[in-house]
């Protein structure tokens, strides 16, 4: 990966995890594909925030990333020729480390010559080239992603979603491995270009899933190559949209019928919550339509512990067929108003 994986995070080196995955957050939010339809430039944005988050996230992966850079994944093989090199009295020179990290590594080519019986054509010593080419040979597998459409209220109370994943490695002998045959989506493979059996496994999403949520479930990826290990399925959790809730983070906005007269003299009205159970919300007299009302703690569950608040919005409502009665008082109601308004004017 030739950048920065932590400047394409727009984070310092030494950010706390909760920083990193907070800026992952804030990042994936305003790239999402969904967000941006039909733009490559954001959906390859989005894929770079991605894969850096995957490996700062990941304590043992940023170890390895911070002292080895775009090589991290042969951390275990430059270890290997470093113990090699220290047992024979070699040094280590000319290996460059993660970008920004002021680190070099280094090693004798002269001794790598003298390892490996040669320089194997490859200018980097026999020794080195054969290392590499052990870590080339055993292969992780490729991660999965896969997305899981949820309500709200799964959001609210944490669900599970099952997931078909392959086991083992075999090409798919219909297309030959390309998942395609004559443009088209392999009907055998469904455009894996595998013929591994399908397994499938039941992933929890938590509470308070979010759209845009990743959930990583390691080692259920594609299997590795040679012995290597597998790859991670990551589930990216999109959240429907609520008939009647809209949510903001961890708060939810909810519209309240609130009758005129309840408006004019107070009363009380009953407020829905996405637990399935209403509260009641007294609403003081004089109330104006667009008023909202705060519930703490009547949100949604936050990830770090609590909940969100829940805002009740009042939306006046007014009788649509008046009866005689009816249309008599609003009569003497709009009459006093009127003198109200002239008294204060003759006042002024």
């Amino acid at each position: 990966m030739a950048s920065d994986l932590y400047s394409v995070l727009g984070v310092k080196r030494d950010a706390s995890e909760k920083e990193i995955r907070q800026a992952f957050r804030r990042l994936a939010r305003q790239y999402h594909p969904d967000v941006n339809p039909g733009n490559a430039d954001a959906e390859a944005r989005f894929k770079e925030i991605n894969a850096a988050y995957e490996v700062l996230s990941d304590a043992d992966n940023r170890k390895k990333y911070d002292q080895y850079g775009d090589q991290w994944q042969h951390a275990d093989q430059i270890e290997e020729m470093r113990r090699q090199q220290a047992a024979r009295g070699g040094g280590f020179r000319g290996f460059g480390g993660a970008p920004g990290s002021g680190q070099t590594f280094e090693f004798d080519l002269n001794d790598l010559h003298d390892l490996g019986g040669g320089h194997g054509g490859g200018g980097f010593g026999g020794a080195f080239e054969q290392m590499f080419r052990r870590g080339a040979g055993r292969q992780r597998g490729r991660d999965v992603e896969s997305v899981a459409r949820i309500t709200l209220e799964e959001a609210y109370q944490g669900t599970t979603r099952t997931v078909e994943v392959r086991e083992g490695q075999e090409t798919c002998r219909i297309c030959g491995g390309s998942g395609q045959i004559a443009g088209a989506t392999c009907h055998a493979c469904r455009g894996t270009g595998s013929a591994a059996p399908l397994k499938r496994i039941e992933v929890t999403i938590p509470p308070g899933a979010q759209s845009g949520t990743r959930i990583r479930v390691p080692g259920r990826g594609e299997s590795g190559a040679n012995g290597g290990p597998s790859g991670d399925l990551y589930l990216l959790v999109e959240v429907r949209p609520h008939a009647r809730f809209e949510r903001k983070g961890d708060d939810l906005f909810v519209d309240v019928d609130v009758p005129v007269a309840d408006a004019a003299l107070g009363g009380e009205v009953r407020v829905p919550t996405p637990k399935g159970r209403a509260l009641a919300l007294k609403v003081p007299a004089g109330t104006q339509g667009g008023k909202t009302f705060r519930l703490a703690g009547q949100g949604m569950p936050r990830a770090r512990g609590g909940f969100g608040d829940l805002h009740a919005r009042v939306r006046l409502v007014l009788p649509e067929h008046l009866t005689e009665e009816q249309r008599e008082l609003f009569e003497r109601l709009r009459a006093s108003t009127s003198r109200a308004g002239d008294g204060a004017g003759v006042g002024r």
